[in-house]
This record gives C-alpha cells, sequence and structure tokens, in this order.
C-alpha cells in the first residue's frame, strides 16, 4: 500500500520545489491493515492504529544565514497516507554550514525525499508479507539496518552525480569558497564533490507495531512520554564534538547511521521530537533542551494543539534569533490522547500500566 505525501515544510526548498517522482505515490485507503506477520500482537496493533496521530513540523532559516545572504540549509518531511492516522515517516535534514558544503540545501533537500522514499518502499513490502522476519524484531533491524543505510547513501550520491551533471560545480562558486578558505578548500571539494552538498539526516517511521528510528550526524531524536520524561531511542555518538559531525558526504557514511527498530509499548510516546541541532544548541543546557519535551505536552494540554502548532514557526525564530543564529527545524509526531488524560490512564486499550515508551537510553 503506497503512502502519499500530504504535506512538505517549503521553507527548506531555494527554489519552491515540489515533491519529486521518487516519492510521489498513488492516494491509499484509508485504512491501513496492520502487517500479517504482527498478528501475534494484533489486538495491540489494532487499538495502535485506531489512535489519532498529529504532526507538527517548521524549519526557518538562521538569523546569521540570513544576515549572510545565505538559503535555509535545514529540509524537512512527512509522509503519510492519512493526516490522523499511522504510519507516519518523518525525516530532518541538515545541511552543512561549512563553507566547502555551499550546495549542502540541495544535499538536505535530496535526504529527506530519499529517505522517504525507502522507508515507504520498506513499509510497502512489510504490509505485502515480503519481509519474513518482521516478527523477529533483532533479526529485521539487522536486515533493515544493513540495507537501508547503505541503499540510502547510494541513492543520494546517484542523485547528487546526476545534479553535478545537470550543473557542474562553478567557477564563480569556487571564487567564493576561495576568498573565505583559501585554495586548498578548492581542492578539498574537487576531490570529493559530494562534500559540496553535505548533510545531516533524521528520521522516523512510526507503525502500529514498531519504531524505526535512523539518525546520521548531529542533531535530536527524543520521545517524551505523557508525564514529559524524555528518552533517547538511539545512543550518543561520541565524534560529534563542537562543529564536527558524520555525515552522507562521508566516504564511510552508511557505517555510521545510528539505527534502532523498538516494538511500540503500550502506551506509545506522547510525542516523538526531531529537530537539528540549530534548536537544540540554542539552549545552554541538554537538561535544558530535554525540558522542552514535557514543556510542550503542558502547553498542548493548556492551549491546545493548534495553538502550539501555530506558535512553533515563531519559537524557532526566536531561538536562532537569541540563540544559535544556525538554521532551526522542529518536527513533532503526537499522540493526541496522551493529551486529554491524566499521564497514568494514557494507556491503550485499557491497560493499567503506567508510561513507559520504549528507549535504550534515559536523557
Amino acid at each position: 500500500m503506497p503512502l502519499a505525501p500530504l504535506k512538505q515544510a517549503a521553507q527548506q526548498c531555494h527554489d519552491g520545489n515540489k515533491t519529486p517522482d521518487e516519492v510521489r505515490a498513488a492516494p491509499a485507503t484509508a485504512k491501513t491493515p496492520a502487517p500479517e506477520a504482527w498478528k501475534a500482537d494484533e489486538k495491540n496493533a489494532r487499538a495502535m492504529a485506531a489512535l489519532e496521530w498529529r504532526v507538527i513540523g517548521e524549519t526557518v532559516p538562521g538569523a546569521s544565514h540570513i544576515r549572510a545572504g545565505i538559503p535555509n540549509q535545514d529540509a524537512l518531511l512527512q509522509l503519510r497516507a492519512s493526516s490522523i492516522a499511522l504510519p507516519i515517516i518523518l525525516s530532518v535534514s541538515d545541511g552543512h554550514g561549512s563553507n566547502k558544503c555551499f550546495r549542502s540545501d540541495r544535499g538536505s533537500r535530496f535526504a529527506v525525499h530519499l529517505v522517504g522514499a525507502l522507508l515507504s518502499e520498506t513499509l510497502n513490502e512489510i504490509y505485502s508479507g515480503a519481509h519474513e522476519n518482521v516478527q523477529d524484531l533483532a533479526k529485521f533491524e539487522e536486515q533493515a539496518k544493513n540495507y537501508l543505510t547503505v541503499e540510502l547513501v547510494k541513492r543520494w550520491r546517484s542523485v547528487v552525480e546526476a545534479d553535478l551533471a545537470r550543473e557542474p560545480l562553478q567557477e564563480t562558486e569556487f571564487a567564493r569558497l576561495i576568498e573565505k578558505d583559501g585554495a586548498r578548500a578548492r581542492a578539498l571539494v574537487e576531490a570529493n564533490p559530494y562534500l559540496a552538498y553535505g548533510a545531516t539526516l533524521l528520521a522516523v517511521a512510526l507503525t502500529s507495531s514498531f519504531a524505526l528510528y535512523m539518525q546520521l550526524g548531529d542533531g535530536e531524536i527524543l520521545n517524551v512520554a505523557a508525564a514529559g520524561d524524555v528518552t533517547q531511542p538511539l545512543p550518543e555518538d561520541a565524534r560529534l564534538l563542537a562543529n564536527e559531525t558524520t555525515s552522507l558526504c562521508l566516504p564511510k557514511a552508511a557505517e555510521d547511521f545510528r539505527f534502532s527498530v523498538q516494538a511500540l509499548t503500550n502506551p506509545p510516546p506522547a510525542i516523538i521530537l526531531l529537530t537539528t541541532d540549530g534548536y537544540a544548541n540554542s539552549f545552554s543546557t541538554a537538561a535544558g533542551f530535554h525540558q522542552v519535551g514535557g514543556d510542550l505536552i503542558s502547553m498542548m494540554r493548556a492551549d491546545g494543539f493548534d495553538a502550539v502548532n501555530r506558535s512553533v514557526k515563531s519559537w524557532l525564530e526566536e531561538a536562532t534569533q537569541a540563540g544559535s543564529g544556525d538554521d532551526c527545524t522542529l518536527a513533532l509526531i503526537v499522540r493526541m490522547n496522551a493529551l486529554e488524560a491524566h499521564p497514568s490512564s494514557t494507556t491503550v486499550g485499557g491497560a493499567d500500566s503506567h508510561e513507559q515508551p520504549a528507549s535504550s537510553k534515559t536523557a
């Protein structure tokens, strides 16, 4: 069953481009069946599928980028068959701000489209029964990681190569680079043209049975419980220090992905949050940033989902102006019934347990 894109943030596009053919799909029917392999947990899957899920996503150019006349290098994309139901695919990418990455706004845009298409293909194969090992999450995770990371990097590089064939690197681009960073910078880009398009990538595919998380480079993915507790579904990467990051433009990009497939717990997370480092770095401490998760739930309960949705863009603009100066992107998958009840009573299907979203690390 194909997934149709319903919303794409346009701010990331320097030319306001539309969804490319590789992620265009025919409309899906309103009801998405649970994978056949999950019949052992069919009751829980039906309960999860019946929940209402909504998405918030905004990206704004950095204050320093506006002053320098640089386009927004972040990109954001969501794909889903229904405006309220699962599955949901959400992806965020941050094009590098280095002078050598002067086409990174294109690289980030390519990344979110390509991972959306690839995850859509994977979910369609699951629903068609092509993935026999999906019930064994550990085996499915290993197979999915080995395929998705390698295939994504392969497709991204192919699209970059096609873009270079259409529009080779220009002398005007090199002249600006040499003026800022010297002739050696030009030599580095000529030796690795992917560097001009360098970008990170964060993506989540949320189904009624599991959540798939994948991340390359900096940025944050957080699971937020209805009580406001924050957990990280992926381990930290010790290599991400200061402005250093892993990237799609590097030779070992496929090996550098952090990846996890986790069964959707009962109750599932109230919010799954994705953000580029521009927003997270606007906070003086990690604890201050992590508090955003609980604050968002409190504000949605007090003021409503729509009010928060309308406010996110202005919050990001304030964050870049007062904080990092970088492009800021924030994307949220919100379980709507988590906003309606006391945290201890937000389980699905009448379970008694307290909120404990799946996670490998407590923030």
